[in-house]
């Protein structure tokens, strides 16, 4: 059984260092400007905050 748990907790450990690779290469060396000029078309870089449930503070 540690045996099994140990090659888990490698497989865990690759995942985890391959994710920040990949993080680091996607965002900060803009490997693809596309992508970055599409989340600003969507607007999911913005902080657009709004008052949708105004009933609350209306008292």
């Amino acid at each position: 059984m540690k045996r099994v748990e140990r090659i888990l907790v490698k497989i865990i450990v690759v995942q985890f260092i391959l994710l920040l690779a990949c993080q680091i290469f996607f965002h900060h060396l803009n490997a693809f400007p596309e992508l970055k000029k599409l989340t600003l078309y969507e607007g999911v870089n913005e902080n657009n905050f709004s008052k949708v449930l105004e009933t609350f503070n209306s008292d």
